[in-house]
């Protein structure tokens, strides 16, 4: 029996240690840099794929056909060309680079540049400053990036892989004024003295028919909220090119999508220039940050007053220079996701600057339902738990339920992209626009990026200050006459993000509202996903392409019910 038990206890020793050897990570990773290139302050994103189909640096998305990042911070590293990959940084969908199965993978490498803030606020902070693409890593001007190479890796092996950053990614060409689209670019006072360097917010305007010919008319302003846009989008004055090649729409599972989204933007273009069309500015914004894409709108702690900037500085220059009315009733916002959230969000904290909000599948409207989670109830955003087990909760899905990603890994994606709400995705500028500042000058996480585990805390400051149901319900009594037949809502009861559920819990709110009573409208769509927006005729593939069109009549039908005596809403209906 001695000897049986020193068998089993060698045999133990040995498995461990051989267990302890497989699981060390051998493999030395070598990024260089060109001579000419300045390395100071950045992330360095390692992308690994299993085909060619695309660059690794377009494949890493939510779902199971993602391609493996890693992700590494580099600080201070100027005139040093060489920078040792650390292996232990984290990753996704993999989280550590031991767990790699052993292969042959097509890998790239991107630096992403990172600059010095000091704010107003006293905190310096390290951030990718938006360079005209909106904020996009793998997008961004000026960030280098290595030519995809197929090599084999093995992370217990002693090889070392070399990988060269040769490709920069060229400026931005800015487009051009036309006779009906103009762009404007504003230096921003207030986000200048927040951020500590010049800060900038831009639009693209449509000019109405006969804006020239009608030089004495003064015109509503239609504002559509959302992501950062490149030119004004949805808009073609010739019709869809006949030499286009079709492509495959894999969201909406169509053939020839882009000749369908130029077909609908010409449309749009002969309505608006039809006779009965209302003539109205409109515009959409850009106002991209550190953060994200846009600033959702609002003032926030860590982005600073873009909700002051946008309302008191760059909507007044717009009307002062392309003959807008001026006033809050003449203005009105829409936009769906993002920008549904944001067209709620303005009409909520500026009731009287905006005279009508049009909001489809907006963002979470109350964090009861942020998504699958209650942050003020649940403990833990990842999971659901119960005494003998946990459950993953969902993150998107289509149409009929089938859920494709859970909500931790999307986190976990963005984690690997940035640390400190850096990524530049979605969950992270939910936090940099909703929580306190840290002590270190990033965002408060709202839960810990690894466990979920929330902080209840940081929950209390979203809802007093961010989540739009519970402030219509805590300011009904003073601000109700303000928001009154201002608030439309439009959701498909099958969003792919959950989205329906906070609708649900905002419509009891204001159906529940009395002197006055909201008077305002939601709808739902069937079985309809993200982006639905109140067309019960058409499916998301198309009515997604007709915001302006929907809200801007929409509008002026109703503006007559809430405009005040002795407004003009004769003169721009030529």
């Amino acid at each position: 029996m001695r000897l049986l038990f020193v068998l089993i206890t060698s045999m133990i020793i040995v498995a461990c240690q051989s267990n302890s050897t497989d699981d060390k990570v051998n493999l030395s990773i070598e990024i260089s840099f060109p001579e000419d290139y300045a390395i100071d302050q950045g992330r360095i994103i390692l992308i690994i794929s299993d085909n060619d189909e695309t660059e690794p640096r377009f494949a890493v998305r939510d779902d199971a056909a993602t391609a493996q990042v890693f992700g590494m911070n580099v600080e201070n590293w100027k005139d040093k060309k060489i920078v040792s990959f650390e292996v232990e940084s984290f990753g996704y969908p993999i989280q550590s680079f031991k767990e790699l199965p052993e292969g042959e993978y097509f890998v790239q490498a991107l630096f992403h540049r990172y600059e010095i803030f000091d704010r107003s606020d006293g905190h310096t902070v390290i951030m990718p400053m938006d360079r005209g693409e909106g904020q996009q890593w793998n997008r961004a001007p000026g960030n280098i990036y290595s030519i995809p190479q197929k090599m084999r890796i093995d992370a217990s092996s002693d090889e070392k892989i070399s990988i060269k950053l040769t490709e920069v990614i060229p400026e931005i060409i800015p487009p051009e004024d036309t006779k009906y689209v103009k762009h404007i670019k504003i230096r921003s006072e207030l986000l200048s003295n927040f951020w500590g360097r010049d800060m900038y917010l831009g639009a693209h305007i449509l000019l109405p028919e006969g804006f020239d010919s009608h030089p004495n008319v003064k015109y509503p302003l239609a504002i559509m909220h959302g992501h950062f846009p490149s030119d004004f989008s949805g808009w073609r004055t010739t019709p869809p090119d006949p030499n286009l090649e079709p492509d495959y729409s894999e969201r909406f599972g169509i053939e020839g999508y882009n000749k369908i989204v130029q077909q609908e933007a010409y449309d749009f273009y002969k309505l608006w220039t039809g006779p009965d069309f209302p003539r109205v500015l409109a515009i959409l914004i850009q106002h991209p940050t550190p953060f994200y894409d846009d600033s959702y709108a609002v003032n926030s702690a860590n982005q600073g007053p873009y909700g002051d900037a946008i309302t008191y500085e760059l909507i007044p220059h717009i009307e002062k220079i392309f003959r807008g009315i001026g006033e809050g009733w003449s203005r009105f916002v829409y936009g769906g996701s993002t920008g549904g959230w944001e067209a709620l969000a303005v009409q909520v904290m500026y009731p009287d600057e905006y005279n009508g909000a049009y909001a489809a599948c907006p963002d979470p409207i109350d964090f009861r339902a942020y998504c699958a989670v209650n942050i003020y109830e649940d403990e833990n955003a990842y999971y659901q738990e119960g005494p003998f087990r946990k459950t993953l909760r969902p993150g998107h899905r289509d149409y009929l339920g089938h859920v494709d990603a859970a909500l931790r890994d999307m986190n976990l994606r963005e984690l690997a992209l940035g640390d400190k709400s850096r990524s530049g995705q979605q969950w992270d500028v939910w936090e940099a626009t909703y929580s306190p500042v840290g002590p270190d000058g990033y965002p408060m996480p709202i839960w810990d990026r690894k466990s979920g585990v929330i902080d209840k805390e940081v929950a209390s400051y979203w809802r007093e200050n961010y989540d739009l149901a519970y402030i219509l319900k805590r300011d009904w009594n003073k601000f109700g006459n303000s928001w009154r037949g201002k608030i439309h809502l439009y959701c498909g009861d099958m969003d792919n993000y959950y989205l329906n559920n906070a609708v649900y819990l905002t419509e009891e709110i204001l159906e529940d509202t009395s002197d006055p009573y909201y008077e305002g409208e939601v709808d739902y769509g069937d079985r309809a996903e993200h982006c639905w927006n109140g067309d019960h005729e058409n499916g998301n593939h198309i009515s997604r392409l007709r915001y302006h069109r929907m809200f801007i009549t929409k509008w002026a039908k109703e503006v007559q019910n809430r405009a005040p005596k002795g407004a003009d809403l004769s003169s721009w209906r030529y």
